[in-house]
This record gives C-alpha cells, structure tokens and sequence, in this order.
C-alpha cells in the first residue's frame, strides 16, 4: 500500500513547516487519476503522524475530479478511471485535471496573544 508512505511523506512535510506550534488539521487535494486512495491515506494517516507534532491533527481530503482533452475531436471531458479514452473513441487525450496530490492548508492551533 503505497498511500502509507504517501501519507508519511505529507505528515514529514507538514512537520517540517511548522515547527513549535500545533498542527489542527491537514487539507490535501487528491486527484482521482493520480492512483492515490483517499480512504486509505484516511486509514493511514493516524499510524503516519504518531509521535509527531501532526498527531492528533485532521486529514480533510478533497477529491478532484479528472478530466480530458481529445486531441482529435477538442472535446474535453469528466475521466472517472484510469482507462483515458474520449466518447469520440481516441485514446489520443492529455489529461487536463485530476492527477493532483497537494498540500493544500494547514490549521495551527490559534497562539495565544497578550491583552
């Protein structure tokens, strides 16, 4: 399960950035082209940030949608799997969205202030 080391790679960074403060909650942007299993970086990402300053922050996941241009017909279109084919038929497409994985937000716990 590759998203376990995906996730690891998230929670490092995310460590990393925010040193001394309190991590709430990570936003991440997850294509559905881009071969990544959200629900398993859900699953994983508790084991992942165990023991760092991320562990017991949220994971909040944002799907994104894949979509294709055709080369041969110009016609863009929604891409629900891996199988990159146009209803024109052409496998000639580039993907225009939907291959993300990104950081998107962090949440820090709010510092407290002087009055």
């Amino acid at each position: 399960m590759h998203e376990l080391s995906i996730t690891q790679s998230v929670v490092d960074l995310v460590a990393e950035r925010t040193v001394g403060r309190t991590v709430v909650a990570v936003h991440v942007r997850v294509g559905r082209l881009s071969g990544v299993v959200a629900d398993a970086m859900l699953f994983c990402f508790e084991v992942a940030s165990a023991g760092t300053s991320v562990e017991g922050a949220r994971l909040e996941i944002e799907e994104v949608d894949g979509r294709i241009a055709c080369r041969d017909c110009g016609l863009e279109s929604p891409a629900d799997d891996l199988v990159l084919l146009c209803p024109c038929g052409s496998a000639d497409v580039a993907v225009v969205a939907g291959q993300e994985l990104t950081v998107a937000s962090v949440e820090l716990e709010r510092e407290a202030t002087c009055v």
